[in-house]
C-alpha cells in the first residue's frame, strides 16, 4: 500500500472545501451552555438576599423595625406605639409595687413621697379654706385594664377615642403610684370633669400645686393629644418621678 503523501493530503482537503485550520478558534470548541440554579436554588437565592436586606435594615433602624416586628404591647389592642413609644397617646410606665404605696385614704394608695407631699398640700388648702377630695390615686394595670375595656364597650368607643379620655394599661400614669385624681369636695358635681377648673379648688391648685411638687398632667391642648384633664395631677418631687416622666416633661416643652 502506498502510504499518501503529503502534498496529496493538501491537496484532498483543498478538494472538500474547507481545512481544519480554516475554521476559527471559537467555532472549533464551543463551550456547553452552563444550567442556571433550579426552583429551589431560586428560592435559596433570594431567601438569602431578604435575610441580607433584613440584617441591614436592622443594624440602620433598628427601633423602628423592632416595633414592626413586636406584637401589641396591649392584647385587645391592634395600636402599635411610636417612635417615641407613645401608645394612642400615652406613655409608657410600669407598675408600682406594693410594697412602695402606702395608704392616703379608704381603698387609696400612694408612693410614700407623693403621698406626704399631697397630705402636706391638702393641709395648706384646708388653711385656705379649700377643701381638696381626693378621687383616684393608684390603680393597678388589672383595673385599668377594666376601666379601658369595659367602658369602652359600654360607651361603644373606638379605640383612639377611648384613650383620649384613659390610658390603655400600661400607659397609665396612675400605675406608677405617683397621680392623683383631686375634686373639690364642695363642688361634687364638678368630680372628674372639665367644669373642674371654674371651682375654687382648681384655681387654688393652680397657684400652688407646684410648691408641693405637683403639676397638671393634661392641659388644654396638650401634645401629647389626651383630652383636657384639670382634675389629674402627678408628682414630680423625687429623682425617681422626674425620671419616669422626663418623656412627658420633654413633650410638653
Amino acid at each position: 500500500m502506498t502510504p499518501l503523501r503529503s502534498g496529496s493530503r493538501a491537496s484532498s482537503r483543498r478538494a472538500s472545501g474547507t481545512t481544519v485550520e480554516d475554521i476559527p478558534v471559537a467555532r472549533r470548541s464551543v463551550p456547553a451552555t452552563p444550567k442556571g440554579p433550579g426552583l429551589l436554588g431560586r428560592l435559596a437565592l433570594g431567601a438569602g438576599a431578604m435575610a441580607i436586606v433584613a440584617a441591614g435594615l436592622a443594624l440602620v433602624f433598628p427601633q423602628p423595625l423592632r416595633r414592626l416586628l413586636a406584637p401589641p404591647p396591649v392584647a385587645g389592642l391592634t395600636a402599635r406605639p411610636g417612635a417615641d413609644g407613645r401608645l394612642l397617646g400615652h406613655f409608657p410606665y410600669p407598675e408600682a409595687p406594693a410594697s412602695a404605696l402606702v395608704s392616703v385614704g379608704p381603698g387609696q394608695r400612694l408612693r410614700r413621697d407623693a403621698a406626704e407631699a399631697l397630705e402636706a398640700m391638702r393641709r395648706a388648702a384646708a388653711a385656705d379654706g379649700i377643701e381638696l377630695e381626693l378621687l383616684s390615686a393608684f390603680r393597678s394595670q388589672d383595673l385599668q385594664k377594666t376601666i379601658f375595656f369595659d367602658v369602652k364597650s359600654e360607651r361603644n368607643q373606638k379605640a383612639v377615642e377611648r384613650a383620649q379620655v384613659s390610658a390603655p394599661p400600661g400607659f397609665s400614669e396612675h400605675s406608677t403610684g405617683y397621680a392623683v385624681d383631686l375634686g373639690d369636695a364642695r363642688m361634687p358635681h364638678t368630680h372628674l370633669s372639665p367644669s373642674f377648673d371654674q371651682t375654687e379648688a382648681f384655681a387654688w391648685l393652680e397657684k400652688h400645686a407646684a410648691r408641693h411638687h405637683f403639676i397638671l398632667s393634661f392641659p388644654p391642648d396638650n401634645r401629647q393629644g389626651v383630652s383636657y384633664e384639670p382634675w389629674h395631677w402627678r408628682f414630680e418631687g423625687s429623682g425617681e418621678a422626674l425620671q419616669l416622666f422626663e418623656p412627658a416633661q420633654r413633650l410638653a416643652r
